[in-house]
């Protein structure tokens, strides 16, 4: 009750007395072992007298508690057990601490030794054996951790799913195809996700590969795809993730449980409790339904997209997929991709001008790569910039067309190139082309250190800066041949073919 009305932590529990091995509050006599104390019944005549007796008057009478079976009393009880009954009292013990052997069920010389430790442990006569009333506190101890969460067997028929929700901190929240989401009530973010689809072999690997890009499964963790069925763990700082779906006659049904980071105990638990609960019915979510109505380019199923702290841009310069770029768009990154789905590597910088290269992980093959110009632009000739200037929302490179203002920098810089053309910071590190489309240059982002300069002001490192980054790792640039004039629409088809997203992931 004070759980829910949230007047206590929510990891409150309760710590019964047969978990001490002797009394150590309140200090004085003994009452850890008195027995039960109930007050006897008053007689029809001493009903009034008892009625107008001060409470502190009213002696209690102390019930003491009833023996406890004797060992051949308890291994008679025993005898009663099933083989489920007996294979959940070594998982018990286990927990606890005291059984590491299989979990058979067979009560041999490692399950009585573990069951004496037990009861040496929790001030119980070692015998070897658990009377009744051991099982009971054994249990009490094993789902003590679940106190609060309140285990319930739901039935969605909607989804065609029956499994145990931890309804004292999740609630019903609605359909949004594939999935029917239970959500979190109060201070614990844990959430439990029911799946639920039509579909084939390919519906189900289109599914997992789509829930790799969700916030709610962190890229550190075990990923398995194997005939028809797949299994996602995801853990971070924050959260712990854990998703299991089962192709069978057509039908794709699975559960997620997210839990918070550092519960552990509690989240095993209750993942094994839902694990042994999942059931499928009959039905399926049908695609049309949805109770959500915020709709996202950032959502999928009304679940949050996991997106890159930046993205910024780059350009091929290789056949085997080596790209250029700028160091902002990789500092610090846990993790650097190629259009969102290619991890790649930094293989070589140049800090004086903030210029990176990068080599992706697996094999890509461009479209297109650079061709360097063979001679520097005219003044006021024409300058495109191709770029991700939102990074990354329209999917497509931006080609955005101004001029060149200077062959050098605001203080002379000789590697650098003056634009005059209006940029966003998502089209740093894309490539810079004349009006022929050979590559220039590459575009740097803004002055960081906080000058204002006009919008239409940007820096664009040379291309012959580029061209000596990359023989250094041994990477060969193409020059460019012609000279001619393209039309704008030429450029901007080269441009798309050789830019590249390049995202920065914690």
């Amino acid at each position: 009750v004070y759980l829910n009305e949230r007047f206590i932590p929510s990891d409150s529990f309760i710590a019964f007395s047969t978990n001490f091995r002797r009394q150590f509050f309140p200090p004085g006599e003994d009452i850890l072992n008195r027995g039960v104390i109930r007050q006897q019944p008053a007689s029809e005549a001493e009903q009034d007298t008892v009625a107008q007796a001060p409470a502190a008057e009213q002696d209690p009478i102390v019930v003491p508690e009833a023996p406890d079976e004797t060992p051949a009393e308890a291994r008679r009880s025993e005898r009663l057990l099933t083989e489920e009954e007996r294979k959940d009292l070594q998982i018990a013990l286990k927990w606890a601490g005291f059984y590491n052997n299989i979990i058979d069920g067979a009560f041999g010389r490692g399950t009585r030794a573990s069951m004496g430790a037990w009861q040496e442990a929790n001030n119980f006569d070692v015998t070897g054996i658990l009377t009744t009333k051991q099982r009971a506190v054994l249990f009490q101890q094993y789902n003590a951790v679940l106190d609060g969460l309140d285990l319930k067997l739901v039935q969605n028929t909607d989804a065609g799913i029956e499994l145990l929700v931890p309804t004292g901190v999740v609630a019903e929240d609605g359909l949004d195809y594939p999935f029917a989401k239970y959500s979190p009530t109060g201070s614990l973010d844990a959430q439990v996700l029911m799946i639920s689809q039509d579909g084939d072999q390919s519906t189900l690997i289109g599914l997992y590969n789509l829930m790799q890009t969700l916030e709610i499964v962190p890229l550190d963790g075990q990923r398995e795809q194997r005939g028809n069925r797949f299994l996602l763990i995801g853990e971070d700082s924050d959260i712990v993730s854990h998703t299991e779906a089962e192709l069978i006659s057509g039908q794709i049904k699975g559960f997620s449980l997210i839990w918070p980071a550092g519960d552990e105990e509690r989240r095993t638990r209750v993942l094994e409790e839902i694990r042994a609960s999942f059931k499928r019915l009959d039905g399926v979510l049908d695609p049309s339904w949805s109770d959500n109505d915020a709709q996202s380019v950032d959502l999928v199923s009304g679940l949050q997209i996991r997106k890159p702290r930046l993205s910024r841009s780059g350009f091929f310069v290789s056949n085997e997929g080596v790209v250029v770029t700028t160091q902002e768009a990789v500092q610090s990154c846990a993790r650097v991709t190629l259009d969102e789905d290619t991890d790649a590597q930094v293989t070589a910088t140049n800090d004086a001008l903030g210029l990176a290269v990068l080599s992706p992980d697996t094999p890509v093959t461009p479209r297109g790569i650079a061709q360097f110009a063979s001679r520097q632009p005219r003044l006021n000739s024409e300058a495109v910039v191709s770029g991700f200037s939102y990074e990354g929302v329209l999917g497509a490179p931006t080609v955005t067309f101004g001029s060149v203002s200077d062959l050098s920098g605001l203080r002379g810089e000789t590697d650098l190139t003056r634009l005059d053309v209006p940029v966003l910071e998502g089209d740093a590190g894309g490539p810079v082309f004349d009006e022929a489309g050979s590559v220039l240059g590459i575009l740097l982002p803004r002055d960081p250190s906080g000058r204002q300069l006009p919008d239409n002001v940007n820096f664009a490192a040379k291309s012959s800066s580029v061209q000596t980054l990359l023989s250094e790792i041994g990477v060969t640039s193409q020059i460019a041949a012609s000279q001619t004039r393209l039309a704008p629409e030429d450029i901007t088809a080269r441009a798309q073919d050789m830019t590249v997203l390049v995202s920065c992931w914690d």
